[in-house]
């Protein structure tokens, strides 16, 4: 490490450097960068990195990790000032903060800090946000696609939700496998695909796609009021770079956390920048169901061959109509649906539609030990079971589901 002026040799160049007030306040970061980094990197009191900026050695620059604490929150002004001249000067920004208040977080990634690790640091995740940096970078290098293209934003995207009739019917399945469908369903010019997770309390988008909860996703639900485009690409994560995910917060959270202006708020700016939004629906009717559920072009709820899916489909019905709510948005999907061969299923799927007076449009097979092993191991089942008879289904789904959002766009 490197230190004060933070001269740089041609052994060793500089590609960040931490920033606080006495870095051996932080003796783990200072492990972490060694760690990450070997001996090319620095560091820099406050004062002194808002010179080092305009410096032509700051050129080399890839990241910065600004550490501070509690005591350091007199000085925001001048942690926003250092955060700005390095947006400028294009570095990243990693936000390492020990017992900062909410506000004071807030603001400063308002400011344009890009990452927000918490201190003590996790094992590992200074890599990790290391590492999440690298990746934007390279995809801001391919810039043709990106739903935060101005030249291409979409204005109007579909938006497609996904709510369980009972626990277990295979929501969250559905919703990420039918994201993840529409963002490869071309090749040429696949569409751009986002999926939120607004399971507060137990969302599993983030385990079914193993991907990070970010802290800034609750920063943004808990003040949708300040959120801008910045903030809201911040709380995104992506799959694969093809499918942009808002998972739930790293905390569970009460459903009443959001009103229905900020999941509206939220809806909004995602459809602005993408072609679908699929949304993730807990499994309870909350104030803002509402708001999902006039907003979605397509409501699909899941039930199973079972008393207790009967049931609830019942209650559901009954709950949306006596609140005058748009019932005929509802599109029932049976999960574990008999096979074409088992005739008696057949009558029994039949007769739950009759006796519910509804239609169920979408029958999804039951996919097997597959579908389970693909969540856990963090990945759709169009990568690791491609053939897989639910898997087959849901593209089915999604292609027909594209095909009718094609001949309606022409149409218009």
């Amino acid at each position: 490490m490197t230190s004060g002026s933070m001269t740089q040799t041609e052994l060793s160049p500089i590609v960040a450097c931490t920033i606080s007030r006495d870095v051996q306040n932080f003796d783990l970061l200072i492990e972490d960068m060694e760690t990450a980094l070997g001996e090319n990197w620095g560091d820099l009191g406050f004062a002194e990195s808002l010179a080092f900026f305009n410096q032509p050695e700051a050129d080399s620059l890839e990241f910065v990790a600004v550490a501070i604490d509690e005591t350091d929150e007199d000085d925001l002004v001048l942690l926003g000032e250092i955060i700005s001249l390095a947006n400028a000067r294009g570095i990243k920004v990693i936000l390492i903060a020990e017992d900062v208040s909410p506000s004071a977080l807030h603001q400063l990634l308002r400011q344009g800090a890009h990452e927000f690790v918490p201190y003590p640091l996790p094992e590992g995740e200074l890599q990790a946000a290391i590492e999440r940096l690298q990746k934007e970078e390279e995809a801001a290098a391919e810039p043709a696609h990106s739903p935060f293209n101005n030249s291409e934003r979409v204005g109007d995207g579909v938006l497609l939700a996904v709510q369980p009739i009972s626990g277990g019917t295979g929501a969250t399945t559905l919703a990420v496998n039918l994201a993840w469908e529409l963002a490869t369903v071309e090749k040429n010019n696949p569409p751009r695909v986002c999926l939120i997770d607004l399971g507060l309390q137990t969302g599993s988008v983030a385990t079914y796609l193993d991907l990070p909860r970010r802290d800034v996703v609750y920063e943004m639900w808990a003040d949708t009021d300040a959120m801008d485009e910045d903030i809201f690409k911040q709380a995104l994560a992506t799959f694969d770079d093809k499918l942009w995910v808002l998972t739930a917060p790293t905390d569970m959270l009460p459903l009443d956390l959001i009103s229905s202006e900020d999941v509206s708020r939220v809806l909004e700016l995602a459809r602005l920048h993408f072609d679908y939004v699929i949304v993730d629906m807990p499994s309870t009717l909350v104030q803002w169901t509402e708001t999902v559920l006039t907003s979605a072009q397509v409501y699909f709820c899941t039930l199973e061959l079972d008393m207790r899916s009967a049931q609830n489909a019942l209650r559901l019905k009954r709950a949306l109509k006596s609140e005058d709510l748009p019932v005929e948005k509802l599109r029932y999907c049976l999960n574990r649906a008999p096979k074409f061969t088992d005739l008696n299923g057949k009558s029994r799927v039949k007769r739950l539609g009759e006796s519910l007076e509804i239609g169920i449009e979408v029958q999804l097979p039951d996919g097997g030990r597959q579908v389970s092993q693909s969540c856990d191991q963090g990945t759709p089942l169009g990568s690791s079971a491609a053939k897989n008879p639910l898997r087959k289904e849901i593209a089915k789904l999604a292609s027909s589901l594209h095909e009718l959002g094609k001949n309606e766009a022409e149409a218009a």
